[in-house]
């Protein structure tokens, strides 16, 4: 029983942590990168509600209640992730981030429900047969939640030093990443099949 457990929860870690996969991780770094260790109330607010739009999207492939065009999954992915990066850029440094935490937890929440349409097939093969497909994916949800505060927290950190020791500006730093995570995620825009 804890062996089935740890094993789904692992699952949900790997899923995050998939060098392969590393879509998930660069979403996750312009999430995080605007914010400092002081606000990570808002940061883990921001990755519970994209784990929740992940979850979502699983019951609802899981259960056979969607079926969706895995080239448009995998063309709408990126695009999230260029969203949330190229905003950050144009609110680098600006002091209205409290203003717009509505409209922010919505898209995550979306972005979300999108990320977790990309992992719904190979879900759906992992859960199987299975009879307790909600208890398997609140064990992986759990697994992703544990990998995503991980990396949220390896990005404060990282923010944390280079606005510290190497004198970054806090715009600076946000300007970095996201430009850094703009160059990473054009190429798979371009190289998707959708648009091959």
């Amino acid at each position: 029983m804890l062996d089935n457990f740890w094993f789904n929860v692992q699952y949900g870690i790997n899923h995050v942590l998939d060098p392969n996969g590393y879509d998930h991780v660069l979403f996750l770094m312009v999430l995080a990168v605007p914010y400092i260790f002081r606000d990570w109330k808002r940061v883990l607010l921001l990755v519970s509600m994209f784990t929740l739009g992940h979850t979502l999207s699983l019951v609802l492939a899981a259960y056979g209640v969607v079926s969706v065009n895995g080239k448009l999954v995998e063309f709408l992915i990126p695009l999230t992730i260029l969203i949330t990066a190229i905003y950050n850029v144009f609110t680098a440094g600006k002091k209205d981030k409290n203003t717009k935490v509505g409209l922010l937890f919505f898209t995550t929440l979306f972005f979300g429900l999108v990320h977790g349409l990309g992992f719904a097939r190979e879900f759906k093969m992992f859960a199987g047969q299975s009879e307790n497909k909600v208890e398997l994916l609140i064990e992986f949800a759990l697994g992703i939640e544990i990998a995503q505060i991980i990396i949220v927290f390896v990005v404060l950190f990282l923010g944390f030093l280079c606005q510290t020791i190497f004198r970054f500006s806090r715009r600076d730093w946000v300007m970095v990443l996201s430009s850094v995570v703009i160059g990473l995620v054009i190429p798979m825009i371009i190289e998707s099949e959708l648009l091959n």
